[in-house]
């Protein structure tokens, strides 16, 4: 999935701003899909804008620069459905504390302890906002199976960190005492 494909998914379900698709990606509805910056999706707009797949408005606002809605129009929802039903890429997962975990044999333990467990409460602390997401929403039978899908892999990460938690900080080195220095 693209950017342009995010921006049109996000249009499909109402008007939005640069900005509003920027808070989707970062902790919306569409933060589990695909990363975009601004850098990307305002670019990403002016071109769909040209191939008329969304047309856009400008609104004044008092004591604020001017922002500019965009709707998607009948041509970009087909172009939509279309991109949708291209193969799809490979799903992609990233994440700086497994990067962390790779290395924690030469990090002192009680970082890797403390580490582990921020990393835990993040899990516990996400699969709580898909449960209150799910909750709140007025979900479609698509949102529910994917915030079903997130909160499974959510619990699993958790109950992972759970069981083996210990088994990573044993791997972190003991700090050395400092007695032992003098």
């Amino acid at each position: 999935m693209n950017v342009r494909t995010l921006c049109l998914s996000i249009l499909f379900e109402g008007e939005a701003t640069g900005y509003d698709i920027r808070q989707a990606c970062v902790e919306g509805d569409c933060a589990y899909f695909i990363e975009a910056s601004f850098g990307s999706i305002y670019p990403a707009l002016a071109k769909l804008e040209t191939e008329k797949l969304v047309t856009s408005r400008t609104e004044q606002q008092t004591g604020k620069p001017a922002k500019k809605v965009y709707t998607i129009t009948e041509l970009g929802r087909s172009a939509f459905a279309e991109e949708l039903a291209e193969p799809l890429g490979e799903d992609v997962f990233r994440s700086p504390f497994l990067l962390f975990a790779r290395f924690a044999h030469i990090l002192p333990r009680d970082l890797v302890e403390t580490r582990s467990n921020e990393f835990l409460q993040r899990l516990v602390d996400g699969r709580n906002k898909l449960q209150d997401v799910a909750s709140e929403h007025g979900s479609s039978a698509g949102d529910t199976w994917v915030i079903n899908y997130g909160r499974v892999i959510m619990e699993l990460a958790e109950r992972h960190m759970r069981s083996h938690m210990h088994e990573l900080i044993t791997l972190a080195r003991a700090e050395p005492s400092k007695d032992a220095a003098e």
